[in-house]
């Protein structure tokens, strides 16, 4: 195996914020798979006000350089509505972002897949049938009970996903503080 250099100017700014960010995150994942609901309808307000945010940066962008086109002030004005109507009915955002992740998951399964056939019979192909095979399982998992596992899974992928994120914060802060004493 091969030593990489390190970029030392990089690993220098990770210091003790990096180990408290990364806790924060342990606490709010953990927090999460205790509280999917509430992750999920988080995650689903976060997503409209994201639409929203979009549409009025893109109806900025069309009053500035189209402003006289109909079909330029269409995507700005499905942005806000979609976003909107996720705002008034959080519950019907939580299961767009469910189907939308379905989806995702299955798209990943069958490029695992391809990827998978496209690299056999070099080692690690297994792996990426294996990694095929889980996304489906998750993707099976939202679509058999969708809507209603929506509010549930959701919460429980982005609690899950935070909770690893700081766990990998935590370990790569914590070997650069390792490697810094030596």
């Amino acid at each position: 195996m091969v030593d990489l250099p390190i970029d030392e100017q990089f690993t220098s700014k990770f210091g003790s914020y990096t180990l408290i960010t990364g806790f924060l995150l342990i606490i709010l994942g953990a927090a999460g798979l205790f509280l999917p609901g509430v992750i999920s309808l988080g995650t689903a307000i976060f997503v409209a006000w994201l639409l929203i945010v979009g549409a009025i940066i893109w109806a900025t962008h069309t009053y500035r350089y189209h402003a006289r086109s109909v079909m330029g002030w269409i995507k700005p004005a499905l942005l806000l509505i979609t976003g909107g109507l996720m705002l008034y009915n959080p519950l019907s955002g939580v299961a767009a972002v469910g189907l939308l992740l379905a989806i995702y998951l299955l798209m990943d399964a069958f490029g695992s897949f391809a990827l998978a056939q496209s690299i056999h019979p070099a080692k690690g192909w297994g792996w990426m049938v294996f990694n095929g095979i889980i996304s489906a399982l998750l993707a099976m998992l939202f679509l058999i009970g969708w809507p209603a596992t929506s509010l549930w899974l959701v919460g429980l992928y982005v609690s899950i996903s935070l909770l690893f994120d700081g766990v990998a914060l935590i370990a790569v802060g914590a070997a650069i503080r390792k490697a810094d004493k030596r």
